[in-house]
């Protein structure tokens, strides 16, 4: 009998949500599939909480969209502030991780005075 249910140990939770701006932006491209895809790198700060000590963040994330996404993310500015969402995979070399992004949407700025 088969069932669609997943290996004892392979289920798990990978999302990822990430404020930030786009830092870099690739060519648009195609996948073999023939689906567009757009590389980007994405500049995220924020403090954090740990251990109940503020924590100040700053990082680039290396990051691809892929299908409608990237069609959406070459419209970005690159000083727009953005919220991105999707999950973490093995980077194509082996080395590291990939944001894929399955959805992405501008931020309110903060409000000024």
């Amino acid at each position: 009998m088969l069932t669609s249910a997943a290996p004892t140990g392979l289920a798990g939770t990978n999302r990822l949500s990430l404020s930030g701006l786009a830092k870099e932006r690739s060519a648009l491209r195609y996948t073999p599939a023939g689906l567009p895809a757009l590389d980007l790198v994405i500049e995220h700060q924020s403090v954090v909480q740990q251990e109940g000590v503020p924590r100040k963040v700053t990082m680039d994330c290396k990051a691809v969209c892929i299908g409608t996404q990237a069609v959406k993310a070459q419209q970005l500015a690159m000083d727009e502030p953005v919220d991105f969402h999707g999950f973490l995979a093995p980077a194509r070399n082996g080395r590291g991780v990939v944001f894929h992004i399955t959805s992405l949407q501008r931020s309110n700025p903060p409000a000024t005075d």
